[in-house]
């Protein structure tokens, strides 16, 4: 296993660090990235927070990355990208640090509080869980994207990750995040399927002492909202919400109804 190299993209409060703002960290889920996700939700957290994203390795700017790797080495990346931060006065002395990922960004932010949690104030888990689908599944998808490639994954990701209507209401935003699993780098993508499948925290939830917040679509089929009551029930300081109308890719689906359970949950 390697930590692998992600780029730090900031995605509001351009200029100089401001230090009246805390900072959010954002991370997007498999297939996707996190401008293309995160862009309507930066927009309505800029008045709060500096907000800075990092893509999943062979996605959008970060590299790719055709070695094996753990949930844990993607928590590494994170945690090294805060530190170097901090080093250079992007986050300003004496401000917050959170973080918010979905779906298998969601599983970084629970490794993140197991492993770091000491560099975060508050950790939000978006459409996520502690153990997502099974490991066997996840090994067949990872042989079958990197014989056929990420575009094979197009058609069924788009009947997964969306509530119902929302492709024909919002045929940009749809295209945007579709485009970036269509561009991804099929190795990267089957290592983070690996990952995925090796990846559960069921049993250590107890021990995430940072506040965690967990927030689910409910229509998601993938990650449906009692994977968030189980995580919010099973750290020390949890709480669950719900959005309606939403299934897997929350700050796309629901922007400002995201971006204000975050704030009120990431409260100075």
């Amino acid at each position: 296993m390697s930590t692998p190299e992600i780029t730090a993209i900031r995605l509001a409060g351009e200029g100089e660090a401001t230090p009246d703002k805390d900072v959010l960290f954002v991370g997007a889920g498999l297939g996707t990235g996190v401008q293309a996700l995160w862009a309507e939700a930066a927009n309505e957290l800029a008045d709060r927070f500096q907000v800075i994203g990092w893509d999943l390795p062979g996605h959008g700017q970060s590299p790719a990355h055709n070695e094996p790797i753990a949930m844990a080495d993607l928590a590494n990346a994170v945690a090294d990208l805060v530190k170097a931060q901090h080093a250079a006065g992007t986050i300003p002395a004496g401000a917050k640090v959170y973080y918010a990922g979905v779906s298998i960004n969601g599983a970084v932010a629970l490794q993140l509080g197991l492993d770091h949690g000491d560099l975060f104030d508050g950790i939000a888990v978006i459409c996520s869980a502690a153990k997502i689908g099974q490991t066997e599944a996840w090994q067949e998808r990872a042989t079958f994207v990197e014989a056929a490639g990420t575009p094979s994954m197009v058609a069924g990701s788009a009947e997964k990750w969306f509530a119902q209507g929302f492709i024909e209401q919002h045929a940009e935003r749809t295209t945007r995040l579709l485009h970036t699993l269509q561009e991804a780098d099929r190795f990267s993508y089957a290592r983070l399927c690996e990952a995925l499948g090796g990846f559960d925290v069921r049993e250590r939830l107890g021990e995430i002492t940072v506040p965690i917040v967990a927030l689910h679509g409910a229509e998601d089929g993938v990650c449906p909202p009692a994977d968030g009551e189980a995580i919010a029930a099973g750290v020390a300081s949890g709480q669950a919400h719900v959005l309606e109308n939403v299934a897997h890719q929350a700050p796309i689906e629901k922007p400002a109804e995201t971006a204000t359970i975050l704030k009120e949950a990431f409260t100075a």
